[in-house]
């Protein structure tokens, strides 16, 4: 089981992205995600989040927010915890990434980009500054099949949401 962090930085309402172009057999490639990757012996999910984001961009966060735990399961991948981050104070000099390259997208274009399906739904819980939550999200290949919210099906959630907003 894979445990990793992924990070938005947030600058001026705009998302740095890294846009997955330069690694062989990569799962995200082709993919627009955020900044982030494995956890190292010894490391919290701060203390990676804080790792990755310098060896990837080269900033240096001053300022972050811990959002939530995404459980992917995978048929192809297998299974993955990955705590979710938001930074809005960082320090330093962007740096080339030898993962892809890093592209400042305006927020309101960040869901029309390649992505997974999964990281749209977790996106749009970042950008409507949801509280901390628990996402699972399963796929088989690349089709996400199944969506949890603090553990309830999403389906049922948007159902709930659209019976309250007629009440």
């Amino acid at each position: 089981m894979k445990m990793t962090t992924l990070c938005y930085l947030d600058k001026e309402g705009r998302v740095l992205l890294l846009h997955r172009t330069k690694k062989q057999n990569d799962e995200n490639g082709g993919k627009y995600i955020g900044v982030g990757g494995k956890f190292e012996a010894g490391e919290s999910p701060e203390d990676c989040m804080r790792r990755e984001v310098w060896e990837e961009t080269g900033y240096r966060p001053l300022a972050h927010r811990y959002r939530g735990i995404v459980t992917f399961v995978s048929d192809e991948w297998g299974t993955e915890y990955m705590h979710l981050f938001s930074v809005t104070d960082f320090e330093g000099e962007e740096k080339v990434c030898d993962e892809g390259d890093l592209v400042w997208v305006e927020k309101e274009r960040v869901l029309s980009l390649p992505t997974w399906e999964g990281d749209r739904v977790f996106l749009e819980l970042l950008f409507e500054e949801r509280p901390f939550f628990s996402l699972k999200l399963t796929y088989q290949g690349e089709k996400l099949v199944g969506v949890e919210l603090d553990g309830a099906e999403m389906c049922l959630l948007r159902k709930r949401d659209m019976l309250a907003s007629q009440a």
